[in-house]
Order: C-alpha cells, then sequence, then structure tokens
C-alpha cells in the first residue's frame, strides 16, 4: 500500500524582537499568509494527510493551525519536542513511528529541507528546493516503507509560486 509524506517547513516568523525565545518566535504576516495558502494549496489538490506531526514551537503550531482548518476532514495533529530543530534521523525515526498512510511534517530547517532531499529518486524540477524557504512543501509517495531514495515526488512548491511576491524579502 502506498504511503503519502507531505514535509512542510514553518512558515516565516518573527524577528522583531532579535532577544526572544527561539522556541516562542511567532509568525509575521507574510508567514500567516503563506501556512492559508499551503492549507488551500493542499486541499485544492487532494494531498491530504491523516496526521500532522509537528514540532512543538510556537512558529510550527501557527503554521499547522493554519494549514489545518482548510483541509477536509480535518487531520489530527500532533506535538512533537522531537522535531524542533530535528535532524534528517530524528525526523525518520518519529514518523516511523505514526502508523497513518497519510503523513504530513510540519518541522524546521535544516532537518526538514535535507529530509526531503534524501527520500526523493529524483529531486523536483524547481530552483528553491534544494534551499527548502520557508514553508516550502513536497509531497512524497512511496511504495512501501518511506525510506532514503525510495520517494517518488508528486509535487514541490513553495508560497511564492502561490501568492506571488509583496516584497523584497519573500521566499
Amino acid at each position: 500500500m502506498t504511503r503519502r509524506l507531505i514535509l512542510i517547513r514553518h512558515a516565516k516568523s518573527s524577528w522583531s524582537n532579535p532577544f526572544a525565545d527561539d522556541h516562542a518566535r511567532v509568525l509575521n504576516k507574510r508567514g500567516r499568509a503563506s501556512a492559508t495558502a499551503i492549507g488551500e494549496w493542499l486541499a485544492e489538490k487532494e494531498y491530504l494527510p491523516d496526521m500532522i506531526l509537528c514540532s512543538d514551537a510556537q512558529r510550527t503550531r501557527e503554521t499547522a493551525d493554519l494549514i489545518i482548518p482548510e483541509i477536509d476532514p480535518a487531520p489530527k495533529l500532533r506535538l512533537s519536542s522531537r522535531l524542533y530543530h530535528a535532524s534528517p534521523e530524528t525526523i525518520l525515526e518519529v514518523i516511523h513511528r505514526e502508523p497513518s498512510q497519510n503523513v504530513a511534517v510540519i518541522g524546521h530547517n535544516p532537518g526538514i529541507g535535507m529530509l526531503a532531499n534524501a527520500l526523493v529518486t529524483t529531486p523536483p524540477d524547481h530552483h528553491r528546493f534544494s534551499d527548502y524557504p520557508t514553508c516550502a512543501s513536497t509531497v512524497i509517495d512511496f511504495a512501501d516503507d518511506i525510506a532514503r531514495r525510495k520517494g517518488t515526488c508528486v509535487d514541490f512548491i513553495v508560497p511564492r509560486d502561490l501568492i506571488g511576491t509583496t516584497g523584497s524579502d519573500i521566499d
């Protein structure tokens, strides 16, 4: 049976307070718009996760909170401190413990982008895949178990592809 994995980097967060705790950083206006757009894209394309595994950082939780209302039926959400700035290996361990067939992970770079690059047999023809900007999302299908170089990249998108640019700092 095919398993589907959706890897999402959290949306753009605020750096308005350079002394704020990294774990507590919130999304900025652009990040909120990007997360909503990714949720709409997932629903439109019918890339519907049953479960979202999410870092427990504020910016990843906010990203999930904006994506989930766009998806019907709404996926379950599981927060994990193990996903906060996790390595690709740790993210894979968390995924392998999840029995759902269609799983999304919302995490942080460099781990989430490195994992996306490691899982696909052929990367998508998109100039932003290798650097995996904020809210970048990859949909990957696996014939069997989720494993390195065994996934077929079904789709990849960044918010700029959906909502265009509104300033020089758009990813």
